[in-house]
């Protein structure tokens, strides 16, 4: 059996040092890290990794796609899924700046207390504040693809519509899924985000670090919510209340995660895609596919 080679792709002028290290706890054998990576510049090193290893050993080689700036590593990844053809293709797992896997841990945890997939006539109601960040659409789409009516909850409601947009295009129903502009963690009676929070079941802050989206009285306002989530590591917390490492911890009426406390299921999210990636040359990993291997893993699969 060839050794497992990984082919780092990142956006970056550097390659991320965490997303090495993840590597090779996962098993991987030998890392080729590539930083500064571009649409433009992509294909030779997929065709370096494609025409070097034949038939069944074309599964030891596998690629993994990062980098800060999301959007770039998605064109990346559309670029690498483009330069396949037939049976000639490699695994690749698509997790910049940790986004996916990271959303995909936030789901999890409120699946394990919170029915996410439920009829139509009562669908599971969220809000997601910094729902127009990287890990926050992502958030957004994985919960709207479970039948969740999601509030995507930004300071621009241009860019939460332009979120809601991408989201329905994808599948999701346009009356599922809704924007609202707010500024700051004060939550003001009345407003429509006021409306939202009275409502959720769950709320998930996924806002730029060291930002304050929801403070006391917006977590009084969300009497009906069983599950908070904050995913900000840097102080002060994204939800009033809520610290790194609280995981399932019971507030009140609710329970609350912070970002240490999904951290782990996070890691094991990551860790598992990377051996799916060498367990055959057929995988493209991208937000949906790292949700059904964290479900996988949390049903003791």
């Amino acid at each position: 059996m060839p050794k497992k080679v990984l082919i780092q792709l990142d956006c970056d002028p550097q390659p991320s040092t965490f997303d090495a290290i993840v590597a090779v706890d996962a098993g991987v054998d030998v890392l080729l890290r590539h930083g500064g990576v571009s649409v433009d510049s992509v294909v030779p090193l997929v065709h370096g990794g494609m025409f070097t290893r034949g038939g069944a050993d074309l599964a030891a080689t596998a690629i993994f796609i990062g980098g800060s700036d999301v959007a770039a590593a998605e064109a990346v990844a559309a670029k690498v899924r483009s330069a396949f053809f037939g049976p000639v293709r490699l695994g690749v797992l698509v997790d910049p700046s940790g986004a996916n896997t990271t959303a995909s841990a936030a789901v999890i945890a409120a699946g394990r207390h919170v029915q996410l997939s439920r009829g139509s006539a009562a669908p599971c109601r969220a809000v997601v504040l910094g729902g127009t960040g990287p890990v926050g659409e992502r958030v957004v789409g994985l919960l709207a693809g479970k039948g969740c009516h999601v509030t995507v909850v930004s300071r621009s409601r241009e860019r939460a519509e332009l979120v809601v947009g991408r989201i329905v295009a994808a599948g999701a129903m346009p009356s599922r899924i809704e924007a609202v502009e707010h500024h700051g963690a004060a939550c003001l009676p009345g407003s429509a985000f006021a409306t939202a929070l009275e409502q959720a079941e769950v709320i998930v802050a996924a806002g730029a670090a060291g930002a304050m989206l929801l403070d006391e009285a917006g977590r009084k306002a969300a009497a009906m919510a069983r599950v908070l989530v904050d995913l900000n590591a840097v102080p002060p917390a994204g939800i009033a209340g809520i610290a790194g490492p609280d995981r399932a911890r019971v507030d009140g009426t609710a329970v609350v995660y912070g970002a240490l406390g999904v951290g782990g299921t996070k890691m094991k999210i990551h860790k598992a895609a990377v051996a799916r990636i060498f367990a055959g040359n057929d995988a493209f990993l991208d937000a949906p596919e790292l949700l059904a291997i964290g479900e996988s893993l949390e049903a003791g699969g």
